[in-house]
């Protein structure tokens, strides 16, 4: 039986905790164009229109996402659940400069453990790359998974330009990791802001997940 009764439709937030939020908030709010709002606990919350992109916070435990679920619970340093609205996922609107758009677990394989914790479908278990679908009456892909090396969730961030973003970030101080290139969910690149958190961007994506919005 999966760990959640309702599979996690999308997220409720992305986090990163760091040492120095501001200028990390900063870099963020000026590369994606957000508006950077300072939190009364020493956080920066970044927002495109009324939805909230990113939640910086002092800490040293890097980033985190945070599933819509029935039942709050952590499930490991980074990955949560919370309840409450959706705000990023296959059923919001098309993303906007600026905003989630695509999660995706990078590592070994652990089909497993994300299907049972979050309710969701494993398409291709066998596959380099697979999808997570939500497995009820609609199922839509709602994560990636890719094995690699290294593990962890990456969140991907809507920009109209791959090539521009990647300039602007090294401008900002931040690294280029990978790319732009070209993979089945659309023009991405891989980044790390200057404190070494690693995120992604994805271009003009037309739904959640890129071209993977296409099957819906």
């Amino acid at each position: 039986m999966p760990g959640t009764h309702t599979p996690a439709r999308g997220l409720r937030r992305a986090e990163l905790a760091t040492p120095t939020p501001e200028p990390v908030a900063e870099f963020y709010a000026t590369l994606l164009g957000w508006v950077l709002i300072p939190e009364p606990d020493g956080a920066f919350t970044g927002w495109v229109g009324d939805r909230l992109a990113l939640r910086v916070h002092p800490g040293d435990t890097g980033p985190r996402l945070v599933f819509a679920g029935t039942h709050p619970r952590d499930l490991d340093p980074r990955a949560a659940v919370d309840t409450g609205r959706v705000l990023h996922g296959p059923w919001a609107p098309t993303p906007r400069p600026g905003e989630p758009c695509w999660v995706e677990h990078l590592g070994t394989t652990t089909d497993d453990y994300w299907a049972d914790q979050l309710g969701w479908r494993v398409r291709d278990p066998h596959a380099d790359f697979t999808l997570y679908d939500t497995d009820d009456h609609d199922p839509r892909p709602v994560a990636g998974r890719l094995t690699t090396a290294q593990g962890g969730w990456t969140c991907y961030y809507a920009v109209p330009d791959t090539t521009r973003a990647t300039h602007d970030a090294e401008q900002l101080g931040g690294t280029i990791l990978a790319g732009p290139l070209q993979v089945p969910t659309g023009t991405v690149a891989a980044l790390a802001d200057p404190a070494g958190n690693t995120f992604a961007v994805l271009e003009n994506p037309p739904g959640w997940g890129g071209t993977w919005a296409e099957d819906h």
